[in-house]
């Protein structure tokens, strides 16, 4: 089952997170943000690599105070993933982590006072190669547009972001991604909509404060998706009040459900019924356990019986369709073997695995023959 995504992305100017590239044609970002005190290095650290592990491209790391910055430097040395600094009002925290090599700066250039504050933040930004995001909250809008709109809208978010971009645009300087977030849907996919008409610049995702596992992920997958849909967004964030980790695999399968990436298993499964032969929803969670450490792009179609099985595994890496006696395995869309119930999932994984190495050792061939 492998086609290419109809989605024609919107033409961003590419900037640089370290180095993973965002804009352009470079693939969109998956990235989060720690919720450990930054001032816990080892916390933190550990944090990080789980991310990393999950596939994160990039991770945010709230800097709240010169301390914390002290701390940034020690993580940085740490961990090989690049890192954003989340920092609010305070130019010297920017200026620190600048020194101590920060990858991109969360930074809104309105929000941090004079003239040589931001003229000191920007210099240390186009010294040291480092970009900024300009980050727009529907609860944290300045109080001139509260008064002026009344409450949050998408006008008011892209108002308050342009006003950040003139200060940048003043200063010539132009790497820099924006995000204008706020937790309601409908408000968020309007600013992105309106906005990604105005500048070049990436555009960095995310439904804010979206909620707990379950909603924050329906949330974040239908205003993502409307957006991603459009050909909006350079790198995405799902903000769950959960384990980041999380938020790393959801981000993922967003993408992988739009065909805009992919890593580890697309699994086709039926929500079971009485026809089926075999136990597919525990059948489904054993699976999604044992496989989790698998990153290569494959396609499984776990399918309880044989209406609509047969056709789901012709167009899947490797497809079970429920039978009886035994259930039919098909490899690469034709029928292989039969398995019994009794050792499935044993099976099932085995399976898997030996069809995940075979495919790593083709890509492993392709690389070396390009090298050649």
């Amino acid at each position: 089952m492998k086609h290419e995504s109809p989605i024609k992305r919107r033409k961003s100017r590419q900037i640089m997170v370290g180095n993973v590239p965002v804009g352009g044609d470079a693939p969109i970002a998956v990235q989060s943000m720690t919720n450990t005190n930054t001032c816990d290095v080892e916390a933190t650290v550990g944090q990080i690599a789980a991310l990393q592990e999950a596939g994160a491209d990039i991770v945010r790391v709230s800097v709240p105070s010169m301390e914390a910055a002290e701390a940034f430097g020690q993580i940085r040395k740490r961990v090989s993933l690049p890192l954003v600094a989340d920092i609010h009002f305070d130019y010297k925290i920017a200026l620190r982590v600048a020194e101590l090599g920060v990858d991109c700066l969360r930074i809104n250039p309105g929000n941090i006072g004079r003239d040589d504050r931001v003229n000191a933040v920007i210099s240390a930004a186009r010294d040291g190669n480092i970009p900024i995001r300009i980050g727009v909250n529907a609860g944290s809008l300045e109080k001139s547009l509260q008064r002026k709109y009344g409450e949050p809208t998408a006008e008011a978010l892209v108002e308050s972001a342009m006003r950040h971009i003139d200060i940048l645009d003043k200063h010539d300087f132009q790497d820099f991604k924006v995000s204008l977030k706020a937790s309601e849907v409908f408000m968020t996919v309007d600013a992105y909509r309106k906005i990604a008409s105005q500048i070049v610049q990436p555009l960095h995702l995310g439904i804010t404060e979206a909620g707990g596992f379950r909603s924050g992920t329906v949330k974040s997958s239908i205003g993502l998706g409307m957006l991603l849909m459009d050909g909006i967004g350079d790198t995405i964030r799902v903000s769950l009040a959960a384990d980041p980790v999380q938020e790393i695999k959801v981000g993922f399968d967003i993408l992988k459900s739009l065909r805009l990436r992919s890593r580890g298993i697309n699994f086709i499964a039926c929500p079971s019924c009485s026809r089926q032969n075999f136990d597919v929803i525990q059948t489904m969670n054993d699976l999604e356990a044992r496989l989790e450490d698998v990153n290569t792009s494959l396609d499984v179609a776990i399918i309880g019986c044989i209406v609509n099985g047969p056709g789901e595994a012709k167009v899947a890496d490797l497809g079970l369709t429920g039978g009886t006696p035994k259930n039919l395995l098909y490899l690469d869309g034709k029928p292989n073997q039969k398995l019994d119930n009794a050792t499935l999932t044993d099976d099932l994984e085995r399976i898997i695995r030996e069809k995940v190495a075979e495919r790593q050792q083709k890509e492993e061939s392709v690389i070396a023959r390009s090298a050649d």
